[in-house]
Parts: structure tokens; C-alpha cells; sequence
């Protein structure tokens, strides 16, 4: 039987120093969580730190979203080469997209 996965992300919101806090907090209480895959997606420049702070916790990371192409003049955009790096999991299709 397939695990339940669980993911949450804040959209645009939060610095990076909030999303330190913030995810720090997360995990200490979602340890206790048990029975469901667990992701926490922050926006894309609170990656790295969310990274460093879920390491070894059983807490997946994952993006908010990602462009198709692996390179190229896509301004703005993430390819999956750069979320790959980081992340394990991405969100797609938002609806205000």
C-alpha cells in the first residue's frame, strides 16, 4: 500500500531568516508525525536553508514550482537541474498560475 504524503508550502511569504525559524519549528513538531510522507516547499530562494535544516530529519524538500526546460533564457525560471540539487519533490500546476 502506497504512503500518504503530505506537503506544505507559504507561496511568497516569509525571508529567509523567517523560513530558518520557521521550518526549524516545523520539523521539531512533524518528527512526531508518523504514517505519512512529509515535504515542506518554501519559496525558491529559502531552499538552501531549508536543505541545511531538514538534512537528516525524514522531512522532504521540495520546490514550488519549475520551468520545463533544463537551460536557456527563461528569465526568473528554475530548471530541473537546479531544483534537482536541492530538492526531491516539486509542486506544479498552481491554480493562479
Amino acid at each position: 500500500m502506497r504512503k500518504s504524503l503530505v506537503a506544505g508550502n507559504w507561496k511568497m511569504n516569509k525571508t529567509i531568516a523567517e523560513t530558518r525559524d520557521l521550518v526549524f519549528k516545523m520539523s521539531m513538531q512533524l518528527r512526531e508525525v508518523n504514517g505519512v510522507e512529509k515535504v515542506i516547499c518554501p519559496p525558491f530562494m529559502s531552499l538552501m536553508a531549508a536543505s541545511a535544516l531538514l538534512e537528516g530529519s525524514g522531512i522532504g524538500l521540495g520546490a514550488q514550482n519549475m520551468h520545463w526546460e533544463e537551460k536557456g533564457a527563461f528569465t526568473g525560471e528554475t530548471s530541473p537541474a537546479m531544483v534537482k540539487e536541492l530538492c526531491g519533490y516539486v509542486i506544479l500546476g498552481h491554480s493562479e498560475r
